[in-house]
């Protein structure tokens, strides 16, 4: 990956209070965030970083949980409608719902999550995660999937290595992100939410998502739209600009996405679909 262009500074609205670069690379449509810290783990430690808890104490925490429950079954069918076996592999698996609703459906399910509270979780609900991904053997799955966890990846190159090495051939890669040609991510700009730094450490659009998965010897086959992300991404980013939720501002806000992207294909999250080629 060559030189990189400064396109935007952005503060951590959840942590710290430190601000960030984020630096276009100049061969692939995809930003980094800069300078990345030494204990990213430090990052994380945050009762408000939702992925890792179970917590619904605030009504954003509610709203987020009602959304990702309705939307468990929809992506598992998507896998369903691609999949040409039925062993899957989940990274960053948080606290393991997705993996315990593909195994109530007849799924042969692993995952990996890096934290220890939300492994501890999953295992409650009887699912048992990795640490890493050192313990899988080669053309192991049929399907690997990463909701919203490429972009928090340290080295985005090793990752997809790992992907086509664990996948068999012909294996589906299933990967969400969000997209920062969006017109939520242009309204609110160093405010939008999903730019999460520096948790997020890579950002996205359609083309520079595509010729990275490409040149990693994958071909992208679908793309499906995360439509209730819009409004979600909206609601946190109306209180990293205003310091209040404005339910009202992010709905309006959310919804005009979502009417732009029927024509711009430009959704604030995309699901990505890959075969191993």
């Amino acid at each position: 990956m060559a030189d990189k262009v400064y396109h935007l500074k952005c503060k951590d609205h959840l942590v710290s209070g430190e601000e960030f670069r984020l630096e276009q690379l100049q061969d692939f449509d995809i930003l980094e965030t800069l300078p990345k810290p030494e204990n990213l783990s430090a990052y994380y430690e945050s009762d408000a970083y939702i992925s890792h808890t179970d917590s619904s104490k605030s009504v954003t925490d509610k709203i987020y949980h009602a959304v990702k429950n309705f939307m468990l079954l929809q992506k598992l069918k998507w896998i369903n409608k691609v999949a040409k076996g039925n062993n899957l592999l989940d990274i960053g698996a948080g606290t393991g719902d997705f993996l315990q609703t593909a195994k109530r459906k007849n799924w042969n399910v692993e995952g990996v999550e890096p934290n220890e509270q939300a492994r501890k979780l999953a295992a409650e609900k009887g699912i048992k995660l990795q640490q890493d991904l050192s313990s899988f053997e080669e053309d192991s799955f049929d399907v690997i999937s990463m909701w919203h966890v490429l972009e928090h990846v340290p080295n985005l190159e090793v990752q997809l290595k790992e992907l086509h090495r664990l996948l068999k051939p012909n294996g589906v890669a299933v990967i969400a992100v969000p997209n920062f040609k969006s017109f939520d991510a242009e309204y609110y700009k160093e405010y939008w939410a999903a730019y999460d730094v520096p948790r997020h450490l890579w950002h996205f659009t359609q083309d520079g998502i595509s010729k990275l998965f490409k040149e990693n010897n994958f071909e992208k086959f679908e793309t499906k739209p995360l439509v209730f992300d819009s409004f979600y991404v909206s609601l946190l980013s109306e209180k990293n600009k205003t310091g209040k939720a404005n339910f009202l501002n992010a709905l309006k806000l959310g919804l005009k996405s979502n009417l732009k992207a029927q024509s711009s294909s430009e959704y604030s999250s995309l699901v990505y679909f890959f075969l191993k080629s």
